[in-house]
Formats: structure tokens, sequence, C-alpha cells
């Protein structure tokens, strides 16, 4: 049986990163949580961990160690046409939400990934 977890992070402002990362992810609120300096989000069906965001002083410095990475078309195999046409959708919503698109990477000569930044700087991947 794996352990259950939840994601920590840290964050400028925790209830606009909460709401940023609950919209790409298909999460909502977790119920009964209600803090001024903290937002936590869960998965509606049960099967993701929660992601907590915490509000601290500091910035963000540094490239993360750790990223999220949005897999919008699923587990292979793909039909990379129909692939491509799923990681630019999302990625045009989430520019929408706040987001920086970064840098595309391809595999071979099919689009691999999109490299973004979230509404605070931090990186994630949409493949």
């Amino acid at each position: 049986m794996a352990t259950s977890w939840t994601l920590g992070c840290d964050a400028a402002d925790p209830h606009r990163l909460a709401a940023f990362w609950a919209l790409a992810l298909g999460y909502v609120d977790e119920p009964g949580y209600d803090e001024p300096d903290g937002a936590s989000i869960i998965d509606p069906e049960g099967e993701g961990p929660a992601i907590g965001f915490l509000r601290v002083p500091e910035p963000k410095s540094a490239k993360n160690r750790m990223h999220i990475d949005i897999r919008v078309a699923g587990e292979p195999p793909w039909e990379m046409a129909e692939r491509e046409q799923l990681i630019r959708a999302k990625v045009a919503m989430l520019t929408a939400a706040g987001a920086a698109a970064e840098r595309e990477e391809s595999y071979g000569e099919h689009l691999g990934h999109v490299v973004m930044r979230d509404p605070e700087g931090n990186e994630f991947c949409v493949a």
C-alpha cells in the first residue's frame, strides 16, 4: 500500500497560486481548509495527492529541483498530431491564466513538451 502524501509549496500569494494549480490540474479547494496564509487543493476523484500552498516572505531564488509535469495526452501510445494539439490547447489555457511559456522541446520531429512558469515563476512542463 502506498503512503498518503501532500505536495507542499511555498508561495507569495498562496490563494492565487492554489487557484492557478486547481485550474491547471482539475483540482478543487480542500473543504474545511480556510487559512489566510495558506491554501490547499485536492483531486475531486481522490486519486492524486493534495497540494498545499503556504505564504513565505522570501521570493523564489533558483531553479526548481522538482517540478510538475502535466500530461494532457495520457499514456502512450500516442497519435502525435492529436497529442500536439492537446499540449498547445493546455499551454494556451494556462497562459491565459497567468503562466508563461518558456520553450518547446521536441522528440525528433514531434513536439515533446513545453516548459512553462506558473504565476510565481515555478517551472513546470506540459506534455
